[in-house]
């Protein structure tokens, strides 16, 4: 959805209210298809602040269908976006336009801002609870449901000359 703000950036004091629904069901991040299950309408407010500027404040909320970085299963994750940023008239000259990539002209893609949001948002690290055990390196089994029997033995690289010397002077 496109939003006109040429009013906005052309009177001063002037407040618009808009409530528009994205017809986003998914991003991709990192050749990763992320899908949402549920959207809200996003709420944007638009303020003249200035000659040619404009300042953006709403809100959004996101649920995506995301995997638990440790065990891999499927988790969803709400992200309750609020924005406040402020935008540049394209004719306004010794503004940087390569940080609005979401305008075109005078009109804002709502659909490109929301997903500039949820990007900026992502999680660093989703987990399915605080005490996920994740995989094992070896079998793969899940060690939230159990424990496998592999050996999880890891030898310290400190000792690997030592090791070295005994294993020489063994007698076959």
């Amino acid at each position: 959805m496109f939003v006109n703000l040429t009013d906005v950036f052309t009177s001063e004091g002037k407040t618009v209210a808009v409530e528009a629904e994205t017809e986003l069901r998914q991003i991709e991040v990192a050749d990763e298809v992320i899908p949402f299950t549920d959207v809200s309408p996003v709420s944007l407010t638009f303020t003249n602040i200035g000659k040619g500027r404009a300042r953006i404040v709403g809100h959004a909320k996101v649920t995506l269908a995301m995997r638990c970085d440790r065990c891999l299963r499927p988790v969803e994750e709400t992200l309750d976006l609020s924005f406040d940023r402020e935008v540049f008239a394209p004719d306004i000259s010794g503004v940087p336009q390569d940080d609005q990539e979401f305008m075109n002209g005078y009109e804002m893609d709502v659909d490109d801002f929301l997903h500039i949001e949820i990007v900026i948002n992502l999680p660093m690290k989703v987990l399915c609870k605080p005490d996920c055990r994740g995989i094992c390196r070896q079998c793969g089994r899940d060690l939230n449901t159990g424990t496998c029997d592999c050996d999880t033995f890891v030898p310290d690289p400190r000792m690997a000359a030592i090791k070295d010397i005994f294993n020489g002077n063994k007698e076959v």
